[in-house]
């Protein structure tokens, strides 16, 4: 896929005047250089089907239990061993090898991002195609907020999730809208990070809004990742010919 169409003009003394790049930025992105991401989302073998579907069965049989039993849990983690899961010892070490294989997949062509100064001393990420949500949000470096159409998205504790988790071993900030009305529910958040083995930053986002009656309006999520330094970068222009004249 061809970005170029995508790039503003930018005048050459942009450059020369460059702000310095919030900390929460820093190490992920260069102010208004393009860089290339995918949207995507973790999958792991499909031979994990069959253990998962002896867990929901199980689960059906007794969901407060398993209901209560997975509120203990690690988010995003594998529930410990219990023999009310349905499985055996063996099969549940069978399924934590299945998961460890587990692996990124792109759901959508590339897309873009860029990190560019706005109005009132903010910063946005501007993104294209899929991710172009979060081009409505704008990051405020002296308050340590999130400004989105909805509200203020305040900072929550640091990230730093370990090697079994969905997406893997990786470290970040986090930032969260939670409102509650007459009209319904609404909830947002937006964590920036990096893996901590492995060449890749990542934007996890998700907005969800429900309705007074539990019907569900919104629910949009993105989990997108990108190559760090100058290999997920996007030239500019034409590479300098090598050509000896």
């Amino acid at each position: 896929m061809k970005f170029r169409a995508f790039l503003p003009v930018l005048p050459i003394v942009a450059a020369l005047h460059a702000a310095e790049v919030p900390k929460v930025f820093s190490g992920l992105f260069e102010q208004d250089v393009p860089v290339r991401a995918q949207n995507g989302m973790v999958v792991p073998p499909p031979e994990i089907d069959k253990y998962v579907a002896k867990v929901e069965k199980a689960a059906s049989k007794d969901p407060d239990w398993f209901n209560d039993y997975s509120a203990k849990a690690k988010p995003g983690e594998p529930l410990p061993y219990h023999e009310k899961l349905g499985i055996t010892q063996e099969e549940y070490n069978e399924y934590l090898k299945l998961w460890a294989k587990r692996e990124f997949k792109p759901v959508s062509d590339d897309l873009m991002l860029m990190l560019r100064k706005s109005s009132g001393d903010t910063w946005t990420l501007t993104a294209t195609g899929a991710a172009s949500a979060i081009s409505t949000l704008r990051y405020d470096p002296k308050k340590d907020v999130f400004l989105s159409p909805n509200g203020e998205m305040k900072r929550l504790e640091d990230i730093k999730a370990d090697s079994e988790s969905t997406l893997g071993s990786w470290t970040g900030s986090e930032w969260r809208f939670e409102e509650e009305t007459s009209l319904g529910k609404t909830k947002e958040n937006i964590a920036l990070g990096k893996y901590t083995d492995k060449p890749y930053g990542l934007i996890i986002y998700r907005v969800q809004e429900v309705s007074s009656e539990g019907t569900l309006l919104i629910d949009k999520s993105l989990v997108l990742r990108f190559a760090l330094g100058k290999a997920g970068q996007i030239p500019m222009g034409p590479e300098p010919s090598t050509k000896k004249h």
